[in-house]
């Protein structure tokens, strides 16, 4: 049997390793990682800065080449896609939620949203992505109207909006206080348990950790520890 077939695997990660050049400067930002991540999952990857974990979320979301590995999302091997398919599996399949928001200033929170759709193979509609959120009343305000949290759950519809197998987020809460942060960790919770979407999480917060389903520990290139949660927290009550 195809080692991608396993039922419920979103992506299946072996001996993954990257390696950066600059002149005669090595950098090895991966050291063979070995990972699966399952339909409906949260993992949040706890590490410090250089630890590897935006590494290798931008190699399972399509925007980095590993050096050596095999990466597999389904039955589909990432590492033999040309760049014309890895495009189409980053519109097709992800969304991408990154510290900082990347809205058009001069579009409101709804054409914001409506910029995804417009390209998705089976979008839900906008206003129903921001609802999911809890923007319903704020749709038609522009980013400038809106706070930080406000700003970043847009963004968050506008990533699930196209209805994503999976949600890879960088720092979603890196610019926010902790009571917006909350916030933000709810909306993307309630993805996660609302449509099953497969959630990995980067953040170096390791409060944070508590709302996973699973956690895996970064450092150095190499996971060093993958532990799954016997009790979730809600974000409420999470503080740090």
């Amino acid at each position: 049997m195809d080692e991608a077939q396993t039922t419920g695997t979103v992506f299946r990660v072996s001996g993954l390793t990257r390696v950066y050049r600059t002149g005669a400067v090595e950098v090895q930002a991966l050291r063979g990682v070995d990972l699966a991540l399952a339909e409906g999952e949260l993992v949040v990857l706890l590490g410090a800065s250089g630890s590897g974990k935006s590494t290798l979320l931008n190699i399972l979301g399509g925007l980095d080449r590993p050096s050596g590995g095999r990466v597999f999302f389904r039955q589909t091997e990432l590492t033999r896609a040309s760049d014309r398919a890895l495009t189409a599996f980053r519109r097709d399949h992800v969304g991408f939620v990154f510290q900082f928001y990347n809205l058009v200033p001069s579009l409101t929170a709804r054409e914001n949203v409506a910029l995804v759709t417009e390209i998705a193979r089976h979008p839900m509609r906008p206003e129903e992505a921001l609802e999911r959120v809890g923007l319903g009343a704020r749709m038609d305000h522009f980013p400038a109207e809106l706070s930080g949290g406000e700003q970043q759950r847009v963004a968050i519809a506008r990533a699930i909006a196209k209805r994503p197998d999976v949600l890879l987020c960088d720092e979603p809460t890196g610019a926010l206080d902790s009571a917006t942060g909350v916030q933000v960790l709810e909306a993307l919770t309630a993805v996660n348990a609302d449509l099953g979407t497969a959630t990995v999480m980067v953040t170096h917060n390791a409060a944070i950790r508590q709302i996973a389903h699973r956690v895996v520990r970064m450092g150095d290139g190499q996971i060093k520890a993958d532990e799954r949660n016997e009790t979730r927290l809600e974000p409420r009550e999470v503080s740090w």
